[in-house]
């Protein structure tokens, strides 16, 4: 998966490149970018019960929207990564092992409470 990755990051890091807009990609003005993006595919729950929500998947013009805002916060994720030097797949291996050990399965299975609750 990490050749995926970088494959994916250098291809994003081409597109921003040819139209010059590493000048605007401080770690800072990509960190609010990721979070505007979030904010897209989280508006498209606005005002929705679960099922709603649910259903968007299903219908071919909100499994669309779902679809661009996800890669939207993909492709920011990958230049906030790319710019701190963050290896996202070893990140994410070391933060699922540091999850599995606060929540062992014989603690936690079928709870939603957070590992330091009582």
């Amino acid at each position: 998966m990490a050749g995926d990755l970088d494959d994916l990051t250098r291809r994003v890091a081409a597109f921003r490149d040819a139209r010059d807009w590493a000048q605007f990609h401080s770690l800072r003005n990509l960190i609010v970018s990721l979070n505007l993006e979030a904010g897209e595919l989280l508006e498209l729950t606005q005002w929705k019960d679960d099922a709603q929500v649910a259903a968007l998947a299903e219908d071919l013009h909100g499994r669309e929207a779902l679809q661009d805002e996800c890669a939207d916060v993909l492709l920011y994720l990958l230049l906030i990564a790319d710019k701190a030097g963050i290896d996202l797949e070893a990140a994410a291996l070391a933060k699922l092992a540091k999850n599995e050990a606060k929540y062992p399965v014989e603690r936690f299975r079928g709870s939603s409470r957070k590992y330091n609750a009582p």
